[in-house]
Parts: C-alpha cells; sequence; structure tokens
C-alpha cells in the first residue's frame, strides 16, 4: 500500500508516522481492490489510540504493565490506555430488578453449554509448512470421499489411518463443550447434526479433521437465579463499553483531527 496517496493522520498537531497507519491496516478487513477502506478503518484506530494516549499524558498517568498471558506483558501505550480507561470509565452495577428484565425479555436466550459426542479422523501436518500440509490434505479428501459413499466405515478408517490417539476408540473423543477444543475446530461443532459428518476436512493447528457428530445434547434454559450472574457481567460489560466509547467521543469532540473522520466504515 502506497502510504503517500493518504492524507497526512494529525491529532492535535501530532503528527502520526504513514508507517503507523499502515501497520494498523493489516487488522482491518476490507473488500479486494479497495484499500482505502482499510486504510481509513486503520487512520481512525490509530486516531482513537493517539488521542488517549495524549490524554493519558495530559494526566501524567504512569504505565504499569500487566501480565495478559502466559509470559506476555502489556506494552507501556497499552497500559497507559488501560490507566485512563480505568481511571476515568465508571458504571454502576446494575439493580436486580433490572437483571431480572434482561433475563424476563427472552428467557431462551439463556441456556447452559452444549455438549457433544464427537469422533475425528486426524492426517496430521503442521499447517505452517507447506509440503506437509498438501500431503496430509490431499489424504484427508480421499477419506472423506470415501465416507461420502461409505460412511458406515468411519470406525474402520480411523482405526487404520487418523493420527490420533483415538484411533484405537475408532476416532471417539467423548463428550466435549465449549473450550474443551482448539477454536478452529469447534466452531464446526454446533452446525453439524447428529450423524453428519464434515463434508469436507477442516484444518486447525493440528492438521485436518474428519469430524462425526455422534450425538448433541443441547444446553437446557437456565432459571433466573441460575443465570443471573452472568447476565450481571454482560450488562456491566456492555454499560462499560458504551461509557468508554462516550468518553472517546467527548475527547474526538475537542481535538483537532485531520486524515481520520472516526466515523464508523462498512
Amino acid at each position: 500500500m502506497k502510504a503517500g496517496l493518504f492524507p497526512d493522520l494529525v491529532v492535535n498537531g501530532e503528527l502520526v508516522p504513514h508507517a503507523v497507519v499502515a501497520a494498523e491496516t493489516q487488522n482491518h478487513e476490507a473488500p479486494t481492490g479497495k484499500p482505502g477502506i482499510a486504510w481509513r478503518k486503520a487512520a481512525n484506530a490509530v486516531a482513537v489510540r493517539t488521542l488517549l494516549l495524549q490524554e493519558a499524558r495530559r494526566q501524567a498517568l504512569t504505565p504499569e504493565p500487566t501480565e495478559v498471558g502466559p509470559g506476555r506483558f502489556e506494552t507501556d501505550e497499552e497500559a497507559l490506555i488501560r490507566g485512563l480507561l480505568e481511571a476515568s470509565v465508571a458504571v454502576d452495577a446494575p439493580t436486580e430488578d433490572e437483571v431480572k428484565a434482561e433475563w424476563a425479555r427472552d428467557p431462551s436466550r439463556f441456556r447452559s453449554p452444549p455438549l457433544w459426542e464427537v469422533s475425528h479422523i486426524l492426517c496430521a501436518c503442521d499447517p505452517r509448512d507447506k509440503e506437509a500440509k498438501e500431503k496430509a490434505l490431499k489424504k484427508a479428501n480421499v477419506l472423506s470421499d470415501r465416507l461420502k459413499v461409505k460412511p458406515k466405515d468411519f470406525v474402520a478408517l480411523a482405526k487404520s489411518d487418523s493420527d490420533c490417539g483415538s484411533k484405537s476408540a475408532g476416532g471417539a473423543l467423548g463428550q466435549i463443550g465449549p473450550g474443551d477444543t482448539v477454536p478452529e475446530f469447534e466452531k464446526y461443532l454446533p452446525h453439524l447434526a447428529e450423524g453428519e459428518i464434515t463434508p469436507v476436512p477442516i484444518l486447525s493447528r493440528h492438521g485436518y479433521h474428519i469430524v462425526r457428530m455422534d450425538a448433541v445434547a443441547k444446553g437446557r434454559e437456565l432459571p433466573f437465579e441460575a443465570a443471573k450472574r452472568a447476565i450481571t457481567i454482560a450488562m456491566e460489560k456492555a454499560a462499560w463499553a458504551r461509557s468508554a466509547q462516550g468518553f472517546v467521543q467527548d475527547l474526538a469532540a475537542s481535538a483537532e483531527i485531520t486524515g481520520a473522520d472516526l466515523k464508523p466504515i462498512v
């Protein structure tokens, strides 16, 4: 992307290097052949970040990075923004009546997690290894095509061809719930009916999987007392997000910004 095609981003007199906006574009989707949309989204995001950092420094906040993952800490900028929002945005917890009213709007929205009984055949590979990935996909496609003709052969093929330890059990993984498997595997499970086999192999960090849904136990509707805590947390998060957005909008209203308009881009 040629930065010279796009206007300079200036926030309250601070010139943001084009390279900063260009780096941010990788986090924003845009239609093929329309890099300007990704650039505008990135410019808006960087403008907001710059506004928040300017306000944090105006308030003379000191960054106190926290651990956000095993051995991974916030950057000073991330810590400054978090500290600013924690100091500037506060919301009241919803009352029990408000929480109950939210639950009563549609109790069917609040359910216990589903359980899936799943079997799979794994054609293992490191997806970063192009040659190994192609070899695993070729093997998985052959197995998938065979199962389309003879789905009852699933257990036998799992025992003979799967690269997972579950092969000894015919590929059976037993009962699993949300969060028990890697996200790229789990995202397909809610869309499979009992007895259904994925029409094409699915890729995860472990390789290609052919998945069969053996049984589904849909989550049951939760009574108010069981759902209350989750609803309270969700309402607090939503209220905090609205307040944080209002805080940013107030900063933007009194700022001088060129090169970004902070309007939603769809």
